[in-house]
């Protein structure tokens, strides 16, 4: 009898698994399923390059990839910015910080900031940097405000200091993509 009920309540359950969901329904597992990508290109005379792709994650998105050909040893400002446009030789066309929420700039870790502050990134002694950051409180692909789709990555020339507005003084654009869903 015992294993006729756990038989009885094992096929229940597959079943309630099994059964198709409504029309519409989304299931947490979906809506972290966004994925997008930038392909990082080089601007105002640099070499940097690298495909940076992205997932959204938690209350974020998920940024993670490969950048070359950046100065040895050396740290990066590293930002979203609100346009996605990286057609001029200097990367201006993607304007200023995506700011949806008008925060002053500051690093990641406080409270004021950007929403497209992100920490530095660090080259090696080749010159490449693993990039794999969380960015909070924005969207991939959902169009509110915070939605980052279309936006474009910007790598600086300097580090950002994290306190200079409204950028960090983190000097020249030396690279860009635009972020593009999949």
């Amino acid at each position: 009898m015992k294993n006729g009920l756990i038989l009885s309540v094992a096929v229940f359950a597959l079943a309630a698994c099994a059964s198709p969901r409504e029309e519409g329904s989304a299931t947490q597992q979906e809506s972290a399923d966004k994925a997008a990508s930038a392909v990082m290109a080089a601007k105002s005379g640099s070499q940097v390059a690298g495909t940076l792709e992205m997932m959204t994650m938690g209350k974020g998105v998920h940024v993670m990839g490969t950048l070359t050909g950046l100065t040895p040893n050396q740290s990066f400002g590293f930002h979203v910015h609100e346009k996605g446009d990286c057609s001029a030789a200097d990367a201006t066309s993607a304007g200023g910080h995506f700011n949806p929420t008008g925060q002053p700039h500051g690093s990641a870790e406080s409270n004021a900031h950007h929403a497209g502050d992100m920490d530095n990134i660090k080259s090696d002694a080749n010159g490449t940097a693993r990039v794999s950051f969380h960015i909070e409180n924005v969207e991939l692909g959902d169009g509110s405000a915070t939605d980052i789709n279309g936006r474009a990555l910007i790598v600086h020339a300097k580090p950002d200091d994290y306190t200079s507005q409204p950028s960090g003084n983190a000097g020249d654009r030396i690279a860009c993509g635009v972020i593009t869903l999949k």
